[in-house]
């Protein structure tokens, strides 16, 4: 599966913006996306936070530590 150009903090960040009241086409016109990967993204990732992969990346990291 190709990976994405844009970084999941990245992915978060269009999302809030239209959240902020942007048009969704208008995100996705300045980002050149298509809508279909905008909604397929909000499926994703809608209720993260900006930076939604570090926690997870430090728990792993110190249990892996403990063993």
């Amino acid at each position: 599966m190709k990976r994405s150009e844009f970084s999941d903090t990245q992915i978060v960040s269009i999302l809030k913006q239209a959240e902020a009241g942007v048009p969704v086409t208008e995100v996705c016109r300045q980002h050149q996306i298509s809508s279909a990967c905008y909604y397929k993204w909000k499926s994703k990732f809608g209720g993260l936070s900006a930076n939604p992969r570090r926690p997870l990346v430090v728990l792993c990291f110190n249990f892996a530590h403990d063993l």
